[in-house]
């Protein structure tokens, strides 16, 4: 099975592009399944959020055809979106799967969102049958890696993600956020997260608008705030200076006519929009106007910058470890895929150790049945021990790539190098996390069950 990984991301398109082929949550299972549906793709994966739209598939001989499924889905035309588009293959694509869940291709590095994220959209793709063997096995090492980057490293040391930086944001453009009054649009994780981190800046009572009065309600009484009904916005709006927008909605919630409205009540004091969702919650049509200053999540990346610089040791140290963890990834699949071979050659064995011992039935009949069980168990030990040295042989070649020798110990056995892989059976991403390669019942381990499970198989059939 071959892996390719394609998308955009806030490194290769401005917010204008991601917003185009950003999905909503309720949309992901329905998306997944057409790009289950589209020719080529045997699993898949869909991840969606404010910085980036990526899609993770398996495929056997021929590739999903990426630009068609764009355009068919998106009505993104193919000349417009190419420039913006990365593809990465094989290795490729595993490495930038461990770094995007590990949080170090993120605006914010370090910020822990993104694996939950991760988790999400594989549940999604997961629930309408998008996950197989092969994307099983991968994102069970990607919650693994992200896991021991996390506690391997500093790069999480601080609580710092794209409302924190918002708020930041509105911070460095007022020089202080003391007694300032802040409306929060949309009452979602991120919403969550600017409250806390405005209530440690002495704001007025934070003000909280949300299409769902009752989580508008919630949020406000956990930070000591006022809710207001969302039909009632545009009425209430005027009395913020500063307004962080957050919502799902596919439409602006701001336009133009609203801002005008906004100032003349304002009298001339100015409006700050910070606007972190995507789509955006705020018509770019706004900052034209005298006296409104928008800031959209694209121009959060240069106070983004300034975390990345304090926690350039600790990335580099991350990075080392994805690093690490990708070939020692790579290594295990080419060991597993080596299985069927070891199985075949044990069966021949086998299949030759109980031919000859039916053919030498007639002069063992005087032996009692202790003296032909050990019998038994000296033909099967003579087998192993006969087998082990080639068997080891076969998955080091397997685990350094080289080709020549598997192709060499397969003819020399008359047995086929290829096929597929055994699979562990599937279980939740927080249950994997525990099962890391390196330590016990790791991939080595199942590679051996796998290989002594079907054997013993093969034996009784």
């Amino acid at each position: 099975m071959k892996i390719i990984l394609w998308g955009i991301n806030h490194k290769t398109a401005p917010v204008e592009m991601r917003e185009r082929l950003a999905i909503a949550s309720s949309e992901l299972p329905e998306v997944t399944r057409q790009l289950l549906q589209s020719p080529g793709t045997a699993e898949c994966m869909v991840l969606s959020t404010c910085n980036r739209v990526e899609f993770v598939t398996c495929h056997e001989d021929h590739e999903p055809d990426v630009l068609t499924f764009l355009k068919q889905h998106f009505d993104v035309d193919a000349d417009t979106l190419q420039p913006h588009l990365y593809i990465y293959r094989e290795h490729e694509a595993i490495r930038h799967l461990f770094r995007v869940a590990s949080s170090l291709d993120s605006m914010i590095v370090g910020e822990p969102q993104i694996l939950g994220q991760v988790k999400e959209s594989f549940a999604v793709a997961r629930s309408v049958g998008a996950v197989q063997s092969s994307l099983d096995k991968l994102l069970r090492m990607t919650f693994v890696v992200a896991k021991k980057v996390r506690t391997e490293t500093q790069i999480g040391s601080s609580s710092v993600s794209i409302a924190s930086t918002a708020v930041e944001l509105a911070k460095h453009i007022f020089g202080s956020l003391e007694g300032k009054q802040v409306l929060l649009v949309g009452a979602g994780k991120m919403s969550e997260l600017a409250a806390r981190h405005l209530s440690q800046q002495g704001t007025a009572p934070i003000l909280v608008a949300n299409r769902t009065f009752d989580r508008a309600v919630q949020m406000a009484q956990r930070h000591g705030g006022h809710p207001i009904r969302f039909e009632d916005l545009y009425a209430q709006a005027d009395k913020a200076d500063i307004i962080i927008t957050s919502t799902g909605s596919s439409e602006p919630v701001f336009r133009r006519e609203h801002a005008q409205k906004m100032l003349h009540k304002r009298r001339g004091r100015p409006i700050f929009f910070v606007d972190i969702a995507v789509p955006r919650d705020v018509d770019p049509a706004v900052n034209k106007l005298d006296g409104v200053f928008l800031y959209d999540i694209d121009d959060l990346q240069s106070v983004a910058a300034a975390h990345l610089a304090t926690r350039s040791k600790e990335a580099e140290k991350a990075e080392g470890i994805v690093t690490e963890e990708v070939e020692h990834f790579l290594q295990t699949l080419r060991t597993l895929d080596v299985v069927p071979a070891i199985v075949a050659m044990q069966k021949s064995f086998e299949n030759t150790r109980q031919s000859e011992g039916r053919r030498m039935q007639a002069k063992l009949q005087s032996l009692s049945t202790e003296q032909r069980t050990a019998v038994e168990s000296l033909t099967r030990g003579l087998m192993n021990k006969y087998l082990h040295q080639t068997v080891q042989a076969l998955k080091l070649a397997a685990r350094e790539g080289d080709a020549a020798t598997i192709r060499t110990i397969c003819e020399m056995f008359d047995v086929e190098p290829g096929g597929s892989a055994a699979t562990p059976p599937a279980s939740s991403p927080d249950a994997l996390e525990a099962n890391h390669p390196s330590e016990p019942g790791g991939e080595d381990d199942q590679l051996e069950a796998a290989i002594a499970g079907i054997s013993k198989t093969e034996t009784q059939d």
